[in-house]
């Protein structure tokens, strides 16, 4: 009788779970037999397994297998368990020393030719097996630089199993033949999977992508996609069609500041897991950006799919730019399921297969027209919508829904005079990018020792109590509050955008004026700040 052990990890959404594989041979009619729950990828690991080892010049065991994934109560999925599985039956038949694979983590799907095959989400499952005390793990070699981004583990990367065996056995390491330059590589066919992203990318370099002053006028919208970078707040854009709102958005990320590194390793596990990480770039540096269509469904939304729920938009968009364009076009379900998310940072999917947690701590940019048609805030335009469904057009977007959206902007059409370039060029996204950073800075100084970043996740009670305005600054908004224009969620949020204003102002508390620009920014309504308000300490 042989037996041995090894261990991989099973994904569930983007955490992982490290899993014990056992194999034990005993005599008996030769059978092989895998428990565990596996899903249906994972029990034709078993022709998989056979082939690869017997295409690699090992001998398959004549006896009775039985390979054992544990704990047995974790679903387990996928084919990245080939590779673990291969290991055990290896070490059960004393080919290798099962000594040397007992602490060794083993992730890759195994080709009929026994070549390595890179699998999703090897990022978050080495962070799994480091956090459990793991420090040797054996991924496939095209995935072995994002296994590394991962501190005090040690990665070998194999193109075969003839490889790990001539590792593990302490023997030459055979040469596996490259593919000749030019050549397309079936390799990445398991990084990649199409369909998998809702809308999604990666964003550009800044120097490469669109260009804030490529944006005719739009003063005011300007400054509030300057106010919504620097604090992570929300941000709706409603005017009538061809007044720049989508322009606006899609140059939001381009001044956002790059990804620090803790937030690179949630990015990258989250794209990786989704099988849209582009090869060659394990480590996303940028903030992503996504914009799916207004016939996206609820579950590629927040998440879903069959068996164990998979990444939606607001997980491909953790730490950057979720952009809904003619948001009121969009299912109300849809559009109300946002609401969880935007409050905690996360989105809780529970399936029949499982519950999953997902991170979503995205930056919602919202376009919305202010009718069917369009043309309803145009003077002379000739809208001929009724007013009931303007009602009905505007009601879509729902006022939880926007009690939750910082900034609120109408974006008039373009003037003849900035369209020709007559009012002067705009800033370019290099130079409103250097105040969003230096803003971000005075923010992260002063929230350091804190479990928050930026001004849009202070609670509200901080904010009243610990971080405090400038004497009398709060009387405009505390006159809204008693007039029912604000909510109590509302002014939390008035003074959030007023200490990122401050912090782009360099201000060391808002004043007045800075209370009147994020009112104003909320509301619409242009408020007038008393002479002298802003100067008092």
């Amino acid at each position: 009788m042989g037996f041995a052990r090894t261990c991989s990890v099973a994904l569930v959404g983007v955490e992982g779970v490290v899993v014990e594989v056992q194999a034990d041979l005993e005599a008996g009619v030769a059978a092989f037999t895998l428990v565990g729950l596996p899903d249906k990828s994972l029990v034709e690991s078993r022709d998989r397994v056979r082939a690869a080892i017997v295409n690699s010049q090992a001998e398959w065991p004549q006896k009775k297998l039985t390979v054992g994934l544990s704990p047995a109560s974790v679903p387990k999925s996928g084919s990245g368990f080939d590779l673990a599985v291969a290991a055990a039956v290896l070490g059960a038949a004393e080919r290798i020393d099962p000594r040397s694979i007992a602490d060794l983590v083993l992730i890759g799907e195994l080709g009929l030719d026994g070549r390595v095959r890179p699998v999703r989400g090897v990022l978050p499952a080495v962070l799994a097996a480091a956090e459990a005390g793991y420090r040797q793990v054996v991924v496939p070699e095209r995935t072995a630089s994002e296994a590394a981004l991962v501190p005090g583990v040690s990665v070998l990367g194999v193109r075969s199993l003839r490889q790990l065996i001539a590792v593990l056995a302490d023997e030459p390491v055979p040469d596996e033949e490259s593919l000749e330059a030019g050549r397309p590589d079936p390799m990445l066919a398991g990084l990649l999977v199409p369909g998998a992203g809702v809308g999604t990318g990666l964003a550009a370099d800044p120097a490469d992508g669109p260009d804030l002053a490529d944006v005719a006028g739009q003063h005011p919208a300007r400054r509030a996609l300057e106010v919504a970078a620097a604090g992570r707040h929300h941000l709706l854009l409603s005017g009538p069609p061809g007044a720049g709102k989508t322009m606006l958005a899609e140059r939001l990320p381009g001044i956002l500041p790059p990804l620090t590194r803790q937030e690179s390793l949630e990015v990258t596990a989250v794209h990786s897991v989704a099988g849209i990480l582009p090869p060659g770039e394990p480590l996303v540096h940028r903030p992503p950006y996504c914009a799916p269509h207004h016939s996206a469904t609820m579950q590629s939304l927040v998440g879903g799919g069959n068996g164990l729920p998979r990444p939606g938009a607001v997980s491909l968009a953790h730490r950057g730019v979720l952009f809904l364009d003619e948001a009121p076009e969009f299912s109300t379900k849809s559009l109300d399921a946002l609401r969880q998310p935007l409050e905690s940072g996360h989105v809780v999917v529970a399936r029949a297969a499982g519950v999953v947690r997902l991170p979503a701590r995205f930056l919602l940019a919202l376009a919305a027209n202010p009718c069917p048609c369009g043309r309803h805030t145009l003077h002379g335009a000739g809208c001929e919508c009724p007013a009931s469904v303007i009602r009905r057009y505007q009601a879509r977007l729902s006022g939880p829904l926007l009690d939750r959206v910082d900034l609120r902007v109408e974006v008039e059409p373009v003037t003849r005079s900035d369209l020709l370039g007559q009012g002067g060029r705009g800033e370019t996204s290099a130079a409103v990018a250097d105040r969003v950073r230096e803003a971000r800075a005075r923010a992260a100084a002063r929230l350091a020792g804190t479990p928050w970043t930026v001004n849009s996740e202070v609670p509200g009670q901080e904010l009243r109590t610990r971080y405090v305005t400038v004497p009398g600054a709060l009387a405009a908004a505390e006159r809204d509050v008693e007039r029912g224009l604000l909510t109590a969620r509302g002014l939390d949020r008035v003074l959030r955008v007023a200490w990122t204003v401050a912090d782009l102002a360099g201000h060391d508390r808002p004043r007045a004026e800075d209370l009147a620009l994020a009112l104003e920014l909320r509301t619409g309504i242009t408020r007038g700040v008393p002479a002298g308000a802003g100067e008092r300490r």
